[in-house]
């Protein structure tokens, strides 16, 4: 090997320590039916490279020290994150060994077993292997590379969709005070916008002409025994009929103009017509609105108060399109706001919208959630998490199993003894930390959680040296 050729090795081997220490430290991950590869292994071979001693991610070809007069540790041959070195044998469990490779990855084989310039022993490839795409790890690789492995189970798919929305009034909480007559207010009682009322609290006094007419026409109706064809008030057939009377239902009159009952029956008892009607709160509620002031003079259909009750609120949160598929009403909603850091607010998805808003690609999905200490006010800000979950278990990975190129998903497959396999799997739902797969592993395979990309990088380097070598013809040196 020329000194160029050695330098590109060496160069390579420091490359490929780096990502073997970014992925390896990569072993946080939840793994509850992980192996730990255990064992003490002593370097062989020549010095390669020297690494940073406190584990940072410099590397030297030569002998150094650190700022601190510390000097680099040496890293052997057999230290490499290359696949370890086999005894070179004529054949192993009964197997014939068809070649042998460099153990650094170059285009080079043998017939015979033999070491490259730094002192690595050549791979022997075995009958069978050849085509193999499986690749074999020493335990102790496994272990100073931290790969870690996990079953594949059934699980059911658990995620949380975080999504900003906004307070907003229940509008079935939601209440005017309008008059269905013309008339006056005489005096407006000492409530603002802002109160809180009670149901029947005092709102206003009012007066009105056709108010006063039907309150007459009651009188009337009462005195002189005349009943109107109402239900419950017909007369007895036959009955004689006071020619006087000229009115009929004014109680009914009375009702549809929305008078009290209590007012009603008083008219009736005393017969005698109020110069004024006190109009009370028809719901607890806060006063949102405020119109009507002393002496005002008011058309039907005019708007004088508005109500709202937020003892119960909802929440109007705007979820990503690619979300939809996981929202159903009737799931857990926690709600957090600014005005009250730590607090959270618990309620449930009431309806997920039918219609997206185009120009931001989300739709909106309606919270409902208690209120009972008003803490939370209309339009304020809300940041909400929604619990979704799969109806049933699914085959599951861990996301740290899969590796995603885009357009190709791969997870390591560990077929036990030191050997691993990349396989091709076609993937459903994601979890926080599980992955749906549809095809590639079933349940009780083996996949590594971490260290995978180490793997990966060796299975490519496998599949490079398959597509770039060829046994030797036999008889060839």
């Amino acid at each position: 090997m020329t000194p160029h050729t050695r330098r590109l090795t060496t160069a390579a081997a420091i490359t490929a320590a780096v990502v073997a220490g970014y992925w390896g430290g990569r072993s946080g991950l939840r793994a509850p039916f992980q192996h730990s590869m255990t064992g003490a292994v002593h370097p062989t071979g020549s010095i390669i490279y020297y690494k940073d001693p406190a584990g940072r991610p410099f590397y030297s070809l030569t002998p150094k020290t650190t700022d601190e007069g510390k000097a680099y540790l040496a890293v052997y041959a057999s230290e490499d994150v290359s696949v370890e070195p086999q005894l070179a044998t004529s054949a192993q469990g009964g197997r014939k060994v068809l070649y042998y490779r460099n153990p650094m990855g170059l285009p080079d084989i043998s017939s015979v077993p033999k070491k490259d310039p730094m002192g690595m022993d050549y791979i022997p490839v075995y009958e069978g292997e050849e085509n193999d795409a499986s690749i074999r790890v020493s335990p102790g690789k496994l272990q100073r590379t931290g790969v870690k492995t996990e079953l594949v189970g059934k699980l059911p798919i658990e995620r949380s969709i975080r999504a900003p929305g906004f307070i907003a009034y229940d509008e079935t909480k939601l209440s005017i005070v309008a008059m269905r007559f013309d008339g006056f207010i005489n005096k407006v009682a000492p409530v603002t916008s802002g109160a809180h009322v009670n149901k029947g609290d005092p709102l206003m006094s009012v007066f009105g002409q056709e108010l006063l007419n039907a309150s007459v026409q009651l009188i009337v109706e009462e005195v002189t025994g005349w009943k109107g064809p109402e239900s419950e008030e017909a007369t007895a057939a036959g009955a004689r009929r006071d020619p006087r009377a000229r009115v009929v239902g004014a109680r009914r009159r009375l009702e549809n103009l929305q008078v009290p009952a209590e007012v009603i029956e008083e008219i009736k008892q005393t017969r005698r017509v109020p110069d004024a009607i006190t109009w009370r709160a028809p719901q607890a509620g806060i006063v949102t609105e405020r119109i009507a002031v002393d002496g005002q003079a008011f058309k039907a259909g005019d708007v004088l108060f508005r109500i709202a009750d937020h003892s119960h609120v909802w929440v109007m949160a705007e979820v990503p399109e690619g979300e939809l598929g996981a929202l159903k009403p009737g799931q857990a909603v926690a709600v957090h706001t600014k005005a009250y850091p730590g607090r959270v607010f618990t309620g449930k998805v009431g309806v997920v919208y039918p219609h997206l808003t185009k120009e931001t690609r989300t739709a909106r999905v309606r919270i409902e959630l208690p209120n009972p200490d008003l803490a939370l006010l209309p339009d304020m800000y809300a940041d909400v998490e929604i619990a979704t979950s799969s109806d049933e278990p699914v085959t599951v990975v861990p996301a740290s199993a899969v590796i995603d190129s885009g357009s190709r998903q791969v997870v390591i497959a560990d077929l036990g003894d030191g050997r691993f396999e990349p396989r091709d799997v076609k993937l459903g739902r994601r979890g926080s930390e599980y992955v749906e797969v549809l095809e590639g592993v079933k349940e009780g395979d083996s996949v590594v959680v971490a260290g995978n990309f180490l793997i990966d990088a060796e299975s490519n380097l496998s599949a490079a040296l398959r597509a770039l070598t060829a046994p030797p013809k036999e008889g060839s040196p």
